[in-house]
């Protein structure tokens, strides 16, 4: 995959602004996770940039959903963070219309659930995660800033998240760091799966279809 040819090909901050269908319809890889827990970082990390995915300065302020196009193949979607409490009525309103419309789009989508290492799963994640199990959408856990904890403390956090009731036993679990690159590989070795799975679904299925024709 050639990550030098990298775009961020759509951006929606309203509900309107979302297509029911993206053409052409690429995987997609969904991140989602608390406002700061380091989605823009991951995804410039993946593509080996430094800026394409922009860092807010300010946690919460940023409510769009930006579609990153990666060589033609698939697309990183950065979705907008969760859980600010500074966040007014209207900004949390406008939020949830965003997420409710995206999570109703009939596509092929991989969610990434991010979780800070140091906060470990919030009241927030929890919710986002029992979202996802319950709509047995697929999804992993990458565990984020994993460089801000010594050893003992990063073990212990890790285990806490592993062994968390709502996380099931078959779902990848990542450590993460922008800063050293931990874990970049693993992402993108669960990213690349997924989208060869996708490719052998639809090549099976149109194989069936033109032999039933």
């Amino acid at each position: 995959m050639n990550l030098n040819n990298v775009s961020l090909a759509m951006t929606a901050g309203l509900v309107s602004q979302l297509p029911g269908k993206i053409i052409p319809t690429y995987p997609q890889i969904a991140l989602c996770g608390r406002s700061n827990v380091g989605k823009s970082s991951l995804i410039n990390k993946l593509l080996g940039r430094k800026s394409l995915a922009r860092v807010s300065s300010e946690p919460g302020k940023t409510i769009t959903i930006n579609y990153y196009e990666v060589d033609k193949t698939l697309y990183l979607v950065d979705l907008p963070g969760y859980g600010y409490a500074k966040r007014s009525f209207a900004e949390r309103n406008k939020w949830k219309a965003l997420i409710d419309k995206y999570f109703s789009l009939d596509s092929n989508i991989l969610y990434l659930q991010l979780v800070d290492l140091k906060a470990g799963v919030t009241k927030s994640d929890e919710e986002m995660i029992s979202f996802l199990v319950e709509s047995e959408l697929p999804f992993a856990v990458v565990c984020t800033k994993t460089d801000k904890l010594n050893k003992t403390n990063r073990n212990l956090n890790l285990e806490a998240i592993r062994s968390n009731p709502l996380i099931p036993e078959d779902v990848e679990i990542i450590p993460f760091s922008s800063q050293t690159g931990e874990g970049k590989d693993e992402v993108w070795k669960i990213i690349n799966e997924y989208c060869d799975a996708v490719k052998d679904y639809y090549r099976n299925n149109s194989s069936a279809e033109e032999t039933a024709e």
